[in-house]
C-alpha cells in the first residue's frame, strides 16, 4: 500500500515537520518498539543471521543482520539483570558460583583492526541464589574479575532474600577463589559444601589405581558412603597407602587425597542431608548451559568482550524474568 505523507517546513529554510511520522511513532529507517522487541528476542536466542531468517519466516520482513546485531547488543547494554526490589527475607539461601570459558576476540592495534586480532578464551562467571523453599533461582553474570564476581554474587543473594538472620548454603567444585569469595560475602552466616559428584569423580579415578577392575565400583561406593556419613578421615586412610611417588605423571590417588585433605572443612554431607539441603551443584552447571553456553558458545562464533557482556546481561535478565519489565521502560 502506498501512503502519501504530508510534509511541512518552518519557513523557507526551517526544520522539516512530518506530522504523520510523529503521531504514528515511525521514522525513516527506524524500528518500532514492537519490531525491536521481536528482533532482540530472536537475536538473544540465535545467531544474528539465523535471527534474520526467523524474522522473515514469522513476520515476512527482511531485516538486515547488522540491524539485528546493533539492536540486540544495544538493549543488552541497557537491560538490568535483576529486579529493583528484593524478595522477602529468606530463612535459608542456596548459593552457587562457577565459571565457564567463552571465545573472545581482541582486535589488533593498527588502522585495520582485523589484522593482528587475537582469538582467546575468557571466563564468564555465573552465580545464583534462591531460597531453599523456592525452585526458581536468581542469576548474575560477569566477565569481570573475581572481585567483580563476588560483588555480583552478593547483590544476587540480597535480591533473593539475604538478611542478617539468613543461613547461606554454598555449593560448588571447591575452586579456591570461589570458596574465598563465599567466605568474604557470607562469613559466619553459612558454610560451603563440595559438590558430591566432583568428589565422586576424583574417587572413581583413584579407584583405577587402588583396586583391580572388577572391584572399582564397589570400592568407590564404599568411599561415597563414608563421605555421606562424614567419615572423610576413613576415605583418606584408604587412599594413603596407594599414594603415587612424587613427580609421577599420572597420580589420581594423590589428586583425590589432596582434593579432600585441602577441603576437609567443606565435607559436611550428613548435616546438609539432615537439613534437606542439596549436596550437588548441578543447578549452576545447568545454568551455564541455558544462560551462557546456548548463545555465547555457538560453533564458529567469537565475541568482542564488550559485546559478550551485553549478551550476558540480556540472557541473564531473561532468566530472571526481567524481559517484559525492560520493554515497559523503553520509549
Amino acid at each position: 500500500m502506498e501512503l502519501q505523507e504530508q510534509l511541512l517546513r518552518l519557513g523557507r529554510r526551517g526544520a522539516e515537520l512530518r506530522p504523520f511520522c510523529k503521531s504514528a511513532g515511525v521514522y525513516n529507517r527506524g524500528y518500532s518498539q514492537r519490531l525491536q522487541r521481536a528482533v532482540v528476542d530472536f537475536g538473544a536466542e540465535h545467531s544474528f543471521a539465523k535471527a534474520a531468517d526467523r524474522i522473515r519466516e514469522h513476520y515476512g520482513i527482511d531485516v538486515p543482520v547488522e540491524a539485528i546485531r546493533q539492536h540486540t547488543l544495544r538493549h543488552g547494554r541497557s537491560i538490568h539483570q535483576l529486579a529493583a526490589e528484593a524478595m522477602a527475607p529468606a530463612k535459608t539461601l542456596i548459593a552457587q558460583m562457577d565459571g565457564t570459558m567463552i571465545p573472545v576476540m581482541e582486535p589488533g592495534n593498527g588502522s585495520d583492526r582485523r589484522k593482528g586480532k587475537q582469538l582467546l578464551w575468557r571466563e564468564a562467571r555465573l552465580c545464583l541464589a534462591r531460597p531453599s523453599d523456592k525452585a526458581q533461582a536468581l542469576y548474575g553474570s560477569t566477565l569481570g574479575t573475581a572481585e567483580t564476581a563476588a560483588w555480583v554474587w552478593r547483590e544476587v543473594a540480597l535480591k533473593a532474600g539475604l538478611d542478617k538472620k539468613t543461613y547461606v548454603h554454598g555449593l560448588g567444585d571447591g575452586a579456591p577463589w570461589i570458596v574465598d569469595k563465599f567466605r568474604d560475602n557470607f562469613g559466619e552466616q553459612g558454610s560451603y559444601l563440595l559438590d558430591f559428584y566432583h568428589v565422586s569423580e576424583y574417587l572413581a579415578q583413584a579407584a583405577t589405581k587402588v583396586v583391580r577392575t572388577d572391584k572399582q565400583r564397589e570400592w568407590t561406593r564404599r568411599q561415597q558412603g563414608r563421605l555421606l556419613n562424614n567419615q572423610s578421615g576413613k576415605v583418606l586412610q584408604s587412599l594413603q597407602p596407594h599414594l603415587e611417588p612424587p613427580d609421577t605423571q599420572e597420580s589420581p590417588v594423590t589428586a583425590a587425597h589432596r582434593y579432600l585433605s585441602e577441603r576437609h572443612d567443606c565435607l559436611d554431607y550428613a548435616g546438609a542431608r539432615a537439613s534437606d539441603l542439596p549436596i550437588g551443584s548441578g543447578e549452576i552447571e545447568s545454568g551455564h548451559r541455558h544462560v551462557i553456553q546456548k548463545r555465547l558458545k555457538l560453533a564458529g562464533a567469537w565475541w568482542k568482550q564488550t559485546n559478550a557482556q551485553a549478551m550476558l546481561n540480556l540472557r541473564t535478565a531473561r532468566a530472571n524474568n526481567q524481559w517484559s519489565k525492560h520493554w515497559t521502560t523503553q520509549n
